[in-house]
């Protein structure tokens, strides 16, 4: 008989008495039944606490705690501290899971072991319906997930939804788990799955249903603005993937062009900086002069950090790149 592995289901949560019960009925809904949910309070003023409750009293696989710090990442390192999984998985308390996500997800990481990351497929789903910018998002993220390809692109946008993984509980510990204070947290710790060269195991199937309202998290904290995606974009391209042998380039002069520029300045690293706007180009800002692309037919070879946006420009930049022959994930990092 195969082994049935604990899997210890992290749910903080805060304020989401109006959808918490649903994503508890489908926890229990699940065809594999060998798991614990850790519940961490972050601090709720509705009823959410008491939902929660009921559902601890009632099922001894549901445990309750109260936060004792302030915020998410306070908040899921309670959950697994308490934890007694061999596997480990999150759970966004917004949200719900298809019947046969733990149990499909289990059997992946029991088919090839550890040093493996299982995940699954998303679906958005709101009251109004899904924005365009969403159903791309979904598309995009799931085309990943199917061919198990996530991290060559992982620059662009968190290509693991933080409620649809399960680890290893050592491969957890050995990228350390909920350790770093980083915003956000689910960026940060998939950028150390990256490092840990945990393999996405491919998976064709939609495991997840990421609810979508207007005053969930990723719509309303500070934590999951635009400058917080890019200072942790920055942070691991350096510390992983820059070649300092190389010179580096920078593409874009838009808002998160500058961004990026503005805190290489800070750190002290060198750059050249590109764009196609003829009213930049020639320009000084933050010290560094702007240059056009032709810039580049001096430099032997280098890494680029893209930052454009748009995506016929973004593609004109892989035809350049193309024809060049660089290999994206070495030569070049599209930052969006």
């Amino acid at each position: 008989m195969t082994k049935q592995p604990l899997v210890s289901i992290l749910v903080p949560f805060k304020n989401t008495a109006e959808y918490v019960t649903e994503c508890l009925d489908s926890v229990l809904a699940q065809t594999y039944a060998h798991w614990e949910v850790i519940a961490v309070n972050d601090g709720s003023t509705d009823q959410s606490r008491s939902l929660v409750s009921k559902y601890a009293q009632k099922d001894g696989r549901i445990a309750l705690l109260d936060n004792q710090g302030k915020g998410i990442i306070p908040a899921l390192r309670a959950a697994f501290a308490q934890s007694g999984g061999d596997l480990i998985t999150r759970m966004d308390s917004d949200d719900i899971m298809q019947p046969n996500k733990l149990e499909v997800m289990v059997r992946a990481l029991q088919a090839h072991g550890p040093k493996h990351l299982a995940i699954g497929q998303v679906r958005y789903f709101s009251h109004r319906g899904i924005s365009n910018g969403y159903a791309r998002y979904e598309a995009w993220l799931n085309g990943l997930t199917a061919t198990g390809s996530n991290y060559s692109e992982i620059y662009k946008e968190c290509v693991v939804p933080s409620p649809c993984w399960m680890v290893h509980r050592e491969d957890l510990l050995q990228v350390r788990a909920f350790e770093p204070n980083r915003y956000p947290e689910d960026y940060d710790l998939t950028f150390r799955f990256y490092e840990a060269q945990l393999a996405c195991i491919p998976c064709d199937q939609v495991l997840h249903l990421w609810r979508d309202y207007d005053t969930r998290t990723s719509r309303t904290s500070e934590h999951y603005a635009q400058n917080y995606f890019l200072d942790i974009k920055l942070h691991y391209f350096l510390m992983l993937d820059r070649d300092p042998s190389v010179p580096l380039v920078v593409w874009g002069a838009g808002n998160k062009g500058k961004t990026i520029a503005k805190a290489l300045v800070h750190k002290g690293v060198d750059f050249h900086w590109i764009c196609d706007n003829p009213n930049k180009i020639g320009k000084t800002i933050y010290g560094k002069l702007m240059r056009s692309v032709a810039a580049l037919n001096q430099l032997d070879r280098a890494q680029s950090i893209v930052t454009v946006a748009n995506e016929d420009a973004q593609a004109d930049i892989r035809a350049y790149f193309h024809a060049r022959e660089p290999k994206p994930m070495q030569d070049h990092f599209f930052f969006c």
